[in-house]
């Protein structure tokens, strides 16, 4: 292990250098993050309000959605306030530990934001492969496992990671973090230690997380067209499928952000740095963005109760 003169031991404060390369556009670009952070807190709560007004909509499939809408909120909250700080008010500093805290939450929500998509692919699996014993499979006791499934597995496994970094890794070459908000390998690469355990833990609770579901969801899936295609009429294949229609567009758009974020950071070394963290902000920004307009356009239910909605506010306004 090389250590130079210019090492830290365990730095109270580390300073985010924002996107490398785009230092001085920075404050243009954090105009458009901002307009897609608002966007998403007011279509997620939205998304909210509709679903607990609704009684009609107290359905695993809108609990699932509301976990997915509140989800949403949390993690484009828990890095766009400090990220904007960054580009808007020169706030670069962060405190170590409150940077761990941070990536503890990005990741926690990031691996309930997947187990949510998986509990949703299970949902539609179960209501068009075993639409009798629906009711009996996914009674209110078996979503309120699943819920707290969905929260606990990441939240838990996420918490070696902070462990490690906090009782192994002691030396540091900088204090700068290229990056905007405090990721699990962001911070690893500051190290001036060995850092193999680190990483392969995180790569491991990566694949447990994100690989297990995508699996899982896909083959879910292939079971429903396989099913969808043996009905009878037509009119209920289309049903059918057209109640997927919304998960599938969020479940690729999710995954396919995640893995080209996931593989430029970590084997695309010949790929400007700043196209690795506009990418990984990308990923954490364009779901909770994306997915009000998918649900809302395309699931009759939310559709209608909005426009319900906001009718009647208009009503009461005019009157």
């Amino acid at each position: 292990m090389f250590i130079n003169n210019s090492s830290v031991f365990m730095p109270s404060v580390l300073t985010f250098i924002g996107i490398p390369g785009l230092e001085s556009v920075q404050c243009w670009i954090g105009i458009p993050f901002c307009a897609m952070y608002i966007t998403a807190l007011i279509g997620n709560s939205l998304l909210l309000i509709i679903i607990k007004s609704e009684r009609s909509l107290h359905e695993p499939m809108y609990i699932f959605l509301a976990m997915l809408g509140a989800t949403d909120i949390a993690i484009s909250t828990s890095i766009v306030p400090k990220m904007l700080g960054i580009f808007w008010f020169h706030l670069p500093e962060i405190y170590f530990d409150t940077c761990l805290f941070q990536m503890w939450l990005i990741h926690t929500f990031q691996g309930i934001e997947s187990g949510v998509l998986l509990a949703m692919a299970l949902d539609r699996y179960v209501a068009i492969c075993y639409p009798l014993r629906y009711a009996t499979i996914l009674t209110r006791q078996a979503v309120t496992y699943i819920g707290v499934g969905v929260i606990l597995r990441p939240a838990i496994l996420v918490i070696p990671c902070l462990v490690l970094i906090k009782c192994r890794l002691k030396l540091y070459s900088t204090k700068l973090i290229s990056h905007t908000y405090c990721e699990h390998m962001a911070l690893v690469k500051l190290a001036a230690e060995d850092v193999y355990v680190s990483e392969v833990y995180g790569l491991l609770g990566a694949f447990t997380v994100g690989g297990f579901d995508f699996i899982v969801v896909t083959l879910s899936y292939i079971q429903i067209f396989m099913t969808v295609f043996h009905l009878p009429q037509k009119e209920a294949r289309l049903k059918a499928f057209n109640t997927c229609i919304p998960h599938i567009c969020v479940f690729f758009q999710f995954y396919l952000l995640a893995f080209f974020s996931f593989f430029t950071h970590r084997s695309g070394s010949y790929i400007p740095s700043y196209i690795h963290i506009t990418l990984s902000n990308l990923y954490l920004l364009v779901p909770p963005f994306f997915n009000p307009f998918v649900y809302g356009v395309k699931t009759k239910q939310i559709r209608d109760q909005a426009v319900k909605l906001f009718c009647s506010k208009d009503h009461l306004i005019f009157d």
